[in-house]
């Protein structure tokens, strides 16, 4: 969707500001704990990493971006709470159980955590069709402003690129976030000049970026020019 959390190539939000490498990991005891039952409650199958980022990103723009990174996931996961039944808006606001605790598919234990978290949520899947695109084929991203959730950014759509890996059949974010299944697309990196991008006067010379096989078509301009030789 487009929404705060997309600032790729916007201006006026002032320069990044990198931590120490020496930093905490976390800067205040909720802070660990948010993280702590994110990771709890997205064990338990009643959502996926693409719904829990949809989440986030729907949250209004004057909040996200007055909100730390683990304000933004508290806040998700509230929505989700509340949006899959888990919990009430009374309950999240009291922070008390008001009613029967709903039933959960799996339940991460503390000695299970390690072994998850090392083991991850792979999002590769087996291919069942050929890839569309190989590396060299001149392609346009689509130009789009979808209301739900999207991996493509705003920055690099309708632009003109190049593919130059194959990376393999994957979930399909943008179909998986609002519960339309996984529908596994070819994944490619794409570059792209970056005056494609920011026009002639960027000190860049390119992007690379990930593109799902539905946010490309084939570059209109190159398929005019090999069809005329």
């Amino acid at each position: 969707m487009n929404g705060a959390q997309d600032l790729g190539g916007m201006q006026a939000f002032g320069p990044v500001q990198p931590e120490a490498e020496d930093a905490p990991l976390f800067h205040a005891a909720w802070e660990r704990r948010v993280f702590a039952i994110t990771l709890a409650m997205g064990a338990t199958g009643k959502w996926n990493i693409d719904t829990s980022r949809a989440a986030r990103e729907s949250l209004p723009p004057a909040q996200y971006l007055a909100s730390s990174y683990y304000e933004i996931w508290f806040e998700g996961l509230r929505k989700l709470l509340h949006g899959s039944g888990l919990a009430s808006a009374g309950e999240l606001e009291s922070g008390t159980l008001q009613i029967s605790a709903a039933p959960v598919p799996r339940v991460l234990t503390a000695d299970q955590v390690k072994a998850a978290l090392l083991r991850g949520s792979p999002v590769n899947r087996p291919v069942t069709h050929d890839a569309r695109f190989q590396v060299g084929d001149a392609v346009r991203t689509c130009k789009m402003n979808p209301s739900t959730h999207t991996r493509l950014p705003r920055y690099c759509r309708d632009k003109r690129g190049t593919i130059v890996a194959l990376r393999g059949v994957h979930v399909f974010p943008d179909t998986n976030a609002s519960g339309r299944g996984e529908n596994p697309e070819w994944l490619y990196t794409v570059r792209f000049d970056a005056a494609e991008l920011w026009g002639a006067d960027t000190t860049a010379s390119s992007v690379c970026v990930d593109c799902w096989e539905p946010y490309l078509d084939i570059d209109a301009n190159d398929a005019n020019r090999h069809a005329t030789h």
